[in-house]
């Protein structure tokens, strides 16, 4: 090797050396390209702009919301687009229970759901979730204090709202049960339900600016949803036993629970805004790919883009409407869509991934009799849990208080 020559030397006395490079590095400052939205402009929205700390603030919020309000419920009965649009349907029913609790029911509760409709519509329409993150941490604050706040209550409190109010009472809550079949398959739903939010991880970490802190994100999301979950089931079933309300912020008493819901609606609200983005990001990616219309501000990019949003919201308002029973909705939507997608996928990506895998090891057949036992207990959980929850349904309808679609009746229990 030649020494360098002087000239070689630059102004700091560091000479040049080739690069050991096997291909060449082409930079475009304005443009930069894609696995998911393809070319990514200036002239665009940077779909690729989410941190880290914006992404847990996002995974916690599709997880924490309508469903920790159906978790205390289930202690006391055991001791991708479609499925969106049922979930999103499934907070403009939370959102109008809460306004009729904040409100004490003043006006028809059908217009609830309309106004919650709207406003989903008008707020999922922000094209980028790095734009929407800071809803997901309002939401996700607003969840927290309105349901800490009625377990504290319900803790200080003589009895649970809905228990008798004249004579001793104490909670008759069961460290097991034995509940009909389906009033267990309701409850499991329920909790399948709780932590049906899983498949929006991959809309939100294909937005990510580094997508190698996606697992950082997914152990600090899972791990405070977890511990969310158990003590707030477990401290609020106990103080009130079978008398546990679904939504559970009902709990309390009438003054609480109009408190509580004025704090949660933020949440709830932010619930059905990103459930609404989901899906409809979904459809725009899969209707624009490959064309510069995805990630162009174009009139073809924004009239898709809200012909989505419009689309799902109007779905997820007639869906809303047509159940207006919220603990029998849930458990629906976690037995025939959450188990689909949080047992059915991910047995099925498995067996995608590794099924051609060039040496089969002991691992390997414990890997792939787990997965087969994933699909098995998510077959079984879809089924049974769908037949309890349409039963459940039914019940409703024909109940002395029982409401139909489109109805003006409080369902907030509040008049």
């Amino acid at each position: 090797m030649s020494k360098p020559s002087k000239s070689e030397f630059g102004p700091e006395g560091l000479a040049s050396v080739p690069s050991h490079s096997q291909g060449e590095v082409h930079i475009d400052t304005e443009r930069a390209h894609d696995a998911v939205f393809g070319e990514i402009t200036e002239d665009g929205p940077n779909y690729r702009n989410l941190g880290w700390l914006g992404t847990v603030a996002l995974m916690m919020k599709t997880q924490i919301g309508l469903g920790v309000l159906s978790i205390p419920a289930a202690f006391d009965a055991l001791g991708v687009v479609p499925d969106w649009i049922f979930v999103a349907g499934s907070a403009m029913l939370g959102i109008s229970i809460g306004l009729n609790s904040v409100s004490t029911h003043a006006t028809c509760t059908a217009v609830f759901v309309a106004v919650a409709a709207i406003v989903s519509f008008l707020l999922s329409s922000i094209r980028t979730l790095n734009h929407i993150s800071w809803l997901a941490w309002l939401g996700v604050v607003s969840i927290l204090i309105a349901v800490l706040m009625v377990t504290i209550a319900v803790g200080l409190q003589d009895r649970p709202a809905a228990a008798p109010q004249e004579g001793h009472w104490v909670s008759d809550f069961k460290i097991t049960n034995n509940p009909s079949f389906p009033e267990a398959s309701v409850a499991l739903s329920s909790i399948v339900f709780a932590y049906a939010g899983t498949p929006s991880f991959f809309s939100i970490v294909a937005e990510m600016r580094d997508p190698t802190q996606f697992t950082r994100s997914l152990i600090t999301c899972q791990t405070v949803v977890t511990i969310f979950y158990i003590v707030i089931g477990c401290v609020m079933y106990y103080y009130c036993g079978s008398y546990v309300a679904s939504p559970a912020l009902g709990s309390a008493g009438g003054n609480i629970k109009r408190i509580s819901y004025g704090i949660a609606l933020p949440g709830l609200m932010v619930t059905s805004v990103l459930v609404t983005h989901i899906a409809a990001k979904y459809m725009l990616v899969r209707l624009l790919r490959n064309s510069k219309h995805l990630t162009a501000n174009t009139l073809t990019h924004w009239g898709t883009w809200l012909g989505c949003t419009f689309g799902i919201s109007l779905i997820s308002y007639i869906v809303a409407s047509a159940i207006p029973a919220f603990s029998s909705l849930v458990s629906l939507l976690g037995a025939l869509m959450g188990t689909f997608l949080t047992f059915h996928s991910m047995g099925c990506a498995w067996f995608f991934d590794n099924w051609s895998v060039s040496e089969r090891t002991p691992r390997w057949y414990a890997m792939c009799v787990f997965a087969i036992f994933v699909l098995v207990s998510g077959t079984f959980l879809m089924i049974s849990g769908t037949y309890g929850s349409i039963l459940d349904i039914i019940k409703v309808y024909r109940s002395l208080g029982g409401y139909g679609a489109w109805t003006c009746v409080d369902n907030s229990g509040s008049v």
